[in-house]
């Protein structure tokens, strides 16, 4: 008898798994998986995108196609298996099977967590329960996952930065103590408002009962702020919370670093010794950034209403372009894997975006874009961490999981017919998504979508960038004549020299090509891109001796 057995989880937690621990739940899938199979019982098996990617019809007189469910989805339907089995018994014994494979146990991000997760542990042990470290890995998900909108409630309640973080961290720590033990709430985002609040407010209390009381007149007129409060805890404050939170970390007067710094610990969690690792800084130094773009917020003016149509979509542009500025931390961060997982976190906060803003075009042509690049990065670096170029990499090796998730938002995007800066550099990775050889890629395409981005957003990295697809469209030497006039603004940018040496070296210039690429050495941000210079340089130099050699002869 066939069953179909549906796998379900919550969204908000799967959208906040690493790809490590993604790749360890697909491993233990696919020893059910294989067993199955080699029985005969297995039928089709398919894992399915993420609701950010869905598509509504609706059926009327007229069929009307909308984006996403326009719903808060609890639970994300990640997939489905077909088995062939004698009957429900068993095929129930298969999905409780698959039911096992929960994602990697993970470290609590905060120092104080994990102090008392090792807590925790021997408690659970000394009572002779075993370690439930899957329990345990749940919860730090379901916080990681929560803590964008605890903690913009909190900021929006009591103003401050750090009172927000102090209470969302106290709510951390009784969540730690309470859930194992009475079970998960039903909204953990809205459990962990309520806890923080009530912590805050208690220690506002504590601090008042040593501060004189205020005038008999004052103290009739106060009403009774709490209430309002509580009512406020709703779907409908969510987005409105989280946006204003990231809005905060991308303050004008903070400059790109301590805006990036600042959003990896204040709506990602993320410890300042594991920022420091990945910005290659002592902790002390991020320390005292972070500290600073505290003090920075602390002293503007932050914006805490509900902001209104017009002002909601300039901080959303404001948002969009922090989230890509971490995301291309990373990217080009090299071998360097601690700032490499940046990346990860900027899809996580994009993906964050598109639950709330689920018909805006240029939010799904964000996430598509980190998607789709992001989705090479297996085949950028050679084993000895060297660069390998788009048209020498292995294709095999392009995560094909992203790929699908970003060209289905990428179709979504340009459905909507409003074009932007982001969908249009997303439209340019899917044609090198698209492309299964290098030699397939359509690079007259690729040179309308970098005029339409030019149009959009003039940029002379923008033109350069375009001069690649004209090389292959015009040849060598038309790209080079667009390129010259950025000289002068390009003169410290390090892939400037690196296509304008590759470009010489096509034409035959190899003298003027070895000076570019001197210069593309000198202004190498890693090794790896100083070290694919240098090939170029050796491939100049066998070749001149090569050329001397057949002379003397």
């Amino acid at each position: 008898m066939l069953y179909a057995i549906l796998c379900y989880d919550d969204e908000a937690s799967v959208s906040s798994w690493t790809k490590e621990e993604d790749d360890a739940c697909m491993a233990r899938l696919a020893v059910v998986q294989t067993k199955l199979a080699r029985e005969g019982k297995l039928g089709p098996v398919a894992r399915l995108l993420p609701t950010t990617a869905a598509t509504t019809l609706r059926k009327g007189r007229d069929d009307l196609v909308l984006d996403g469910p326009f719903a808060e989805t609890k639970e994300q339907l990640l997939g489905f298996y077909i088995v062939d089995v004698a009957g429900l018994d068993e095929a129930l014994g298969i999905a409780r099977d698959l039911a096992k494979a929960n994602p990697v146990d993970r470290l609590l991000r905060d120092p104080a967590r994990r102090r008392l997760l090792s807590r925790h542990r021997r408690d659970r042990r000394g009572r002779g329960h075993g370690d439930r470290m899957t329990d345990l890995a749940w919860i730090d998900a379901a916080i990681t996952a929560a803590r964008p909108q605890a903690v913009g409630a909190l900021l929006r309640y009591f103003r401050d930065l750090e009172t927000a973080e102090e209470a969302f961290q106290d709510a951390c720590l009784r969540a730690l103590k309470n859930w194992p033990k009475n079970g998960p709430p039903r909204d953990p985002a809205a459990w962990l408002i309520l806890v923080g609040r009530n912590a805050a407010l208690d220690g506002v209390r504590k601090r008042a009962r040593l501060e004189a009381l205020p005038d008999e007149e004052r103290l009739s007129d106060l009403d009774d702020v709490e209430t309002p409060m509580a009512e406020r805890l709703d779907g409908a404050d969510y987005r409105d919370d989280v946006l204003r939170l990231l809005f905060i970390c991308c303050h004008p007067d903070l400059p790109a670093t301590q805006q990036i710094a600042l959003a990896l610990r204040i709506v990602s969690g993320l410890s300042v010794k594991q920022i420091a690792r990945a910005f290659l800084v002592s902790e002390a130094a991020m320390e005292q950034r972070i500290t600073r773009a505290k003090r920075i917020v602390a002293g503007g003016d932050a914006p805490f209403e509900t902001p209104g149509p017009a002002e909601r979509s300039e901080r959303l542009g404001a948002v969009a372009a922090m989230v890509y500025l971490v995301f291309n931390e990373g990217y080009s961060a090299g071998d360097n894997a601690e700032r490499a997982q940046l990346c990860d976190e900027a899809i996580r906060l994009g993906r964050l975006l598109l639950r709330m803003f689920q018909a805006e075009p240029e939010i799904m042509g964000l996430t598509a874009l980190m998607l789709l690049q992001h989705s090479r990065t297996p085949a950028r670096l050679d084993a000895e961490g060297e660069i390998v170029l788009l048209e020498d990499q292995d294709r095999s090796q392009w995560n094909g999981q992203l790929i699908a998730e970003g060209l289905a938002l990428i179709d979504k995007a340009m459905r909507h017919s409003r074009p932007g800066p982001y969908q249009a550099q997303a439209a340019i990775a899917a044609l090198h998504a698209r492309a299964e050889r290098f030699d397939d890629t359509d690079w007259a395409q690729i040179d309308l979508l970098y005029a339409a981005l030019e149009r959009m957003q003039p940029s002379p990295v923008v033109t350069l960038n375009r001069a690649v697809a004209v090389m292959k469209v015009k040849g060598p030497e038309a790209a080079l004549e667009m390129i010259e006039p950025l000289a002068g603004r390009l003169s410290g940018y390090f892939h400037f020299f690196g296509v304008k040496g590759a470009l010489l070296l096509q034409l035959g210039r190899e003298q003027e090509a070895k000076a570019a690429f001197d210069q593309a050495i000198a202004l190498a941000n890693t090794a790896a891109e100083a070290a694919h210079i240098r090939k170029h340089l050796d491939r100049l130099i066998e070749e001149s001796r090569a050329g001397a050699t057949r002379a003397a002869g």
